[in-house]
């Protein structure tokens, strides 16, 4: 073994799992970035004006007036972005612990402006949430089984946690095998699940985007 080898060997085996979980936070960001992105081009293209919140800005609550070129080239450094549409302020955020459920979600949907917003504190107010979806970047067909139960548990917990009040729920990955692709399309059809999407397509991460944007 030459050299190069040991010591790429010895550094995996020093790292151990935490160089695995680096690679899954790194997987679901840029499976967010690919969201996002998405987003805001629909945003740009139904001329709907935006603003963003920077993950920096986060806590000072600074959001900025939304600049498609620029917002989708820094689209991993948005931690939110605010619309105004037919009479509808939408806030959607990523990542975040929702008091009701206990847990991080991937992705929220709530009814409010900059100002409510207030530093990420609305999660305080669940009468103002609309959606909340998983979202899961990996795309290895060996793990998308697991991605879907642990997804679909989470948001089955969210489910629960909100009722009566009802709030929409979506699913999005990026590996979608067909065991799962059916019992997903079982859920949908008795509206347990709101919306689902294979992040790789294009057609369906659009569909999504604009399901988003009509909430």
């Amino acid at each position: 073994m030459n050299l190069q080898k040991e010591l790429t060997y010895r550094f995996l085996l020093i790292k151990g799992d935490s160089l695995g979980g680096s690679m899954r936070n790194y997987v679901g960001e840029l499976a967010q970035m690919k969201l996002v992105r998405k987003l805001l081009s629909l945003l740009a293209i139904r001329e709907i004006p935006y603003y963003v919140l920077s993950k920096q800005q986060k806590k000072n609550n600074g959001w900025t007036s939304g600049s498609y070129e620029a917002d989708f080239t820094a689209a991993s450094e948005i931690a939110a972005i605010q619309w105004s549409h037919d009479g509808k302020n939408r806030l959607l955020f990523f990542n975040t612990k929702i008091p009701l459920v206990n847990n991080n979600v991937d992705i929220c949907l709530f009814d409010g402006d900059c100002l409510s917003f207030d530093s990420g504190r609305i999660v305080n107010h669940p009468q103002k949430a609309l959606m909340f979806g998983e979202l899961k970047g990996g795309i290895d067909p060996a793990g998308a089984d697991e991605h879907w139960k642990t997804g679909n548990s989470a948001l089955a917990r969210i489910r629960s946690a909100f009722r009566p009040t009802p709030v929409c729920t979506s699913f999005i990955a990026a590996a979608i095998e067909a065991k799962m692709a059916t019992e997903i399309w079982d859920q949908l059809s008795d509206s347990t699940l709101s919306f689902a999407a294979n992040l790789t397509d294009d057609g369906q991460l659009t569909s999504y985007c604009a399901w988003t944007l009509s909430l």
